[in-house]
């Protein structure tokens, strides 16, 4: 089922292939776009400027020959020439009508599956074991999980890994200070959260800065840690345990799945790491540290910068792990795409990274490495969004609290309305509303941006916001009840005729396009824009438009177009992770 858009690129493709003997011709970028202004039509190109200078002729007369050879009878009116030579295509309506008819009968709503589905690994949130999760964790976990859910819809096999920080420095700290402080921790079933770990944790790394003898200590406890020590891998599982069952509390809130696979997973690989890239000539000593120089990388004063993959003192680092990591992930899990959802800070690590792994030879043309950068979640006052006390506002505190706030607004228009609900109604719709407002807010946003954490405005009705989404939604629901209309056993044949109908219709025909270039991209507020864009268009439509009291066959057209959208508008906020309400 190809998009307008796709049939008159087909068409346009083919006719210069033949016409203008260009057999072996392909386009980088599509000849067909959507018209910038509704007055040149709904898609236009600019293809026969394009190739006037290369045929030498006029770009009017090109566009004029081009016309006369291209068959779009069934699709387009009669096309347009203007300006310089800027080709303009109208949609029937038959068209259209006929195109929605198939969309709606679409479980898909029109977007296919790939013709060649690939392997693709999302590294995704990546929170530390003993620290709780933060407001800094929450835009690599939301749009983390949004790409995977696009690629699984898409077809391809996905791999959502969680390469959590469980392994280094940080344990035989941990564990040093609580046998010395808490001699019965790890043998007495305490009742002990990930809060008091967290304590523990500042406490043990005061006494680590300041204590050279405890920093002794800590290290030798990671040297027996890593040789295998009984007594000492119980204790650190006891703490991964721990913070893990903290995690999955937030995982659940956000209903995002991940398969976990920390840094202590590729910890048997780090010497191995090191030893190929010494024997392919890439790894050098320099001042005791083994080092890889790549181009393009230096320090403030100019001299080279080095990626460190053995320290000193014999320890491993972030790059050598990544590093263990990317090679297993390409070699044993057959990954041909390999995305990492971090902060926009790691961009040069991991072009770094990805650098050595082509220069070893683990990375060839058959796989693409992707840094999904993203930029900071500040306060409403444009710094860092902090407590009051200036401490990183915990994610799991952020949450509860966008909970709370959608339960008393439903709870202050309720009374307004004068409507009587059951708790758990309320309860179900506040955690749907108040965590959808949460992802919403930050998908709706340019990943590349830095963005200002506003629960009034993300939990308003009006706006590029989840509940105006939500609310179109539950608007068709409505209409259904009213109208004691079942829309599953619903096939309507579609009559278009106002302008808002037509708006409607051929933004739900972008759908598929929208999905498409979400993959291509990275980008979510694309699909975000395009659900908002179309939450209006049908709000204008279903101002404009009586739909249960008009006429049939526009009654019945009407319902198919709510219909449409309602599916769209579900399938679309789903590949988001956002969930839809029958009533609000």
């Amino acid at each position: 089922m190809l998009t307008p858009g796709k049939q008159l690129n087909q068409h346009l493709t083919a006719v210069i292939r033949t016409f203008l003997s260009q057999p072996e011709w392909h386009p980088s970028e599509p000849l067909i776009v959507p018209a910038s202004h509704p007055q040149f039509g709904d898609f236009q190109s600019n293809i026969a400027l394009t190739l006037a200078k290369k045929l030498n002729q006029k770009p009017r007369d090109l566009a004029a020959q081009l016309l006369q050879n291209v068959h779009l009878e069934e699709l387009c009116e009669p096309p347009t020439i203007a300006g310089p030579g800027f080709m303009n295509f109208t949609l029937k309506p038959t068209y259209i009508q006929s195109w929605l008819t198939q969309q709606i009968q679409d479980p898909r709503c029109g977007v296919p599956l790939v013709d060649e589905p690939e392997t693709i690994i999302v590294d995704f949130s990546s929170p530390n074991i003993a620290k709780e999760m933060h407001v800094g964790h929450l835009r690599s976990t939301i749009i983390g999980d949004c790409l995977a859910r696009l690629f699984e819809f898409q077809g391809h096999r996905v791999l959502r890994l969680n390469h959590v920080g469980d392994w280094g420095t940080q344990f035989g700290m941990l564990i040093a200070y609580l046998r010395e402080a808490y001699p019965e921790f790890f043998t007495q079933n305490q009742e002990i959260d990930l809060g008091d770990l967290v304590s523990f944790y500042r406490q043990a790394k005061q006494r680590f800065d300041g204590d050279e003898t405890f920093q002794e200590q800590a290290r030798q406890i990671v040297v027996k840690l890593q040789a295998g020590d009984p007594e000492l891998l119980s204790a650190w599982r006891f703490l991964c345990d721990l913070s893990r069952r903290e995690f999955q509390q937030i995982y659940d809130l956000l209903d995002v799945q991940l398969t976990e696979r920390g840094e202590s997973f590729y910890n048997p690989f780090l010497p191995e790491i090191v030893q190929e890239l010494k024997e392919k000539n890439l790894a050098v000593l320099d001042q005791g540290a083994w080092c890889v120089f790549l181009e393009g990388f230096v320090n403030t004063d100019g001299s080279p910068l080095p990626l460190i993959i053995q320290k000193s003192d014999g320890g491993y680092n972030y790059a050598t792990t990544d590093l263990a990591a990317l090679r297993y992930r390409v070699q044993q899990d057959g990954a041909q795409r390999i995305i990492y959802v971090t902060d926009v800070g790691q961009s040069q690590h991991f072009a770094q990274v990805f650098q050595v792994a082509k220069k070893a030879g683990w990375v060839t043309e058959k796989v693409q490495c992707i840094h999904v950068p993203f930029g900071l979640v500040l306060g409403e006052d444009g710094k860092k969004f902090r407590t009051r006390s200036g401490e990183t506002v915990r994610l799991k505190d952020l949450l509860e609290e966008a909970i709370r706030r959608a339960e008393q607004d439903m709870q202050a228009r309720l009374q307004a309305e004068q409507r009587q609900e059951s708790p758990e109604f309320m309860h179900n719709l506040a955690r749907v509303i108040g965590i959808s407002a949460v992802k919403y807010a930050d998908l709706s946003q340019n990943r590349l941006s830095n963005y200002s954490f506003s629960y009034d405005k993300m939990l308003a009705l009006q706006g590029n916001t989840a509940p105006y989404l939500l609310y179109a939604y539950v608007r068709v629901q409505g209409i259904a009840r009213k109208g004691a209309i079942d829309f599953e056993q619903f096939v309507p044949e579609f009559v278009l005729s106002t302008q808002p109908e037509f708006m409607l219709a051929k933004h739900l025909m972008q759908f598929p396009d929208g999905v498409e270039q979400l993959g291509q991209d990275l980008f979510p507020n694309r699909l975000s824009n395009y659900l908002f864009e179309l939450s209006q268009k049908f709000n204008q439509f279903y101002d404009q438009c009586p739909i249960l009291s008009a006429p049939d066959p526009e009654r019945t057209s009407r319902l198919g177009l709510a219909h449409l959208t309602a599916k769209v508008l579900k399938l679309g906020l789903s590949l988001l992770g956002i969930p839809v309400v029958e009533r609000m």
